[in-house]
């Protein structure tokens, strides 16, 4: 208490007291973490990151940036896996534990159950990479939107007229920001619209390898084929290699997000990046604050965070062949 009562310049401390405080401080180089302090009187902060995420390279990126700011912020992070279906399950078993809130990243971040489950048990919840995020949740990602345009646009500035797109998965709203982005660039560069040039896929390698095929067994096959993730953008490089086809002199493909695997590949990914793990820094410091206002019966609006993206050029992109 004594020491508090220094860090939070209370003048009822003896002066002696005071300076062995101050000494201490100073040998040690401590900095008092504002979080911890701010929920100091409620007890240990403990959060739950609820994941289930087909990309191994996505989730990488956001545990770094999540085990980062949960350390700053001195909170307890308890991570949970769910299985497609069961993500009010897993959920439950998170707030049986005495979570006080609750990180979804995608695809979780637009379940529309579990959100409506965790309201009605008042359970604090920041949603990271939704592309329309739901009234009264907090959330922080990029414009999917924009930045699909802006890839587009810069491939078809290579000299593309027949720009191949697969979709990522249909039950995340950024998928479809991210195609809406692609039909926008098409039309602002006078490129006719092709629905045979569109195929499904489901953010998963395995995914992106069967969405290739069928962009490239079509009779006039495109020049370059955008992907809504790097691991599909990955996968139509795989299936160029296999039918002989040089990337980028024959084919240029592109990716999304910027993970590790666009540089464990060859050629490398040209790809939007997305600031993965400074997405879920943030939403873990708006979570915090989320979760100290509430111990202080306070109400606050919900924030909408949006951060930057960047076009970035490797060897994958090319004018056509």
């Amino acid at each position: 208490m004594t020491v508090s009562r220094v860090i939070n310049g209370a003048s009822h401390v003896r002066p002696r007291a005071r300076d062995a405080v101050n000494a201490a401080i100073a040998a040690l180089n401590y900095a008092p973490n504002r979080a911890a302090r701010n929920l100091a009187g409620g007890g240990q902060v403990r959060v739950g990151l609820l994941y289930s995420n087909p990309s191994a390279a996505y989730l990488s990126e956001f545990l770094v940036g999540t085990l980062d700011q949960a350390s700053r912020s001195d909170i307890q992070l308890i991570v949970e896996k769910c299985d497609p279906g069961g993500e009010e399950a897993a959920a439950r078993h998170l707030m049986a534990g005495g979570i006080d809130g609750i990180l979804l990243p995608p695809p979780l971040c637009d379940s529309k159950p579990l959100l409506a489950l965790l309201a009605a048990e008042k359970v604090t919840a920041v949603v990271v990479a939704s592309g329309l995020p739901a009234e009264g949740v907090s959330a922080v990602s990029i414009d999917d939107f924009d930045a699909a345009r802006a890839m587009t646009r810069q491939i078809a500035g290579l000299g593309h007229k027949r720009i191949g797109f697969i979709i990522g998965n249909p039950d995340q709203t950024a998928s479809a920001r991210r195609l809406d982005g692609y039909r926008a660039a098409l039309v602002e560069e006078g490129i006719a619209v092709d629905e045979a040039l569109i195929v499904q896929g489901l953010f998963s390698y395995r995914s992106g390898l069967e969405a290739a095929e069928k962009l490239l067994d079509l009779p006039v096959p495109p020049s370059a084929i955008f992907a809504s993730n790097d691991d599909m953008a990955a996968a139509a490089v795989a299936v160029a290699h296999r039918r002989g086809l040089d990337v980028p002199g024959k084919l240029t493909v592109c990716g999304f997000d910027d993970t590790t695997l666009a540089t464990a590949i060859w050629p490398e990914l040209t790809t939007v990046h997305q600031p993965i793990a400074d997405m879920s820094r943030a939403a873990v410091e708006i979570l915090v604050s989320e979760i100290a206002a509430r111990r202080e019966g306070e109400r606050r609006q919900s924030r909408r965070i949006v951060l930057d993206f960047t076009l970035v050029r490797r060897q994958s992109d090319g004018p056509p062949g």
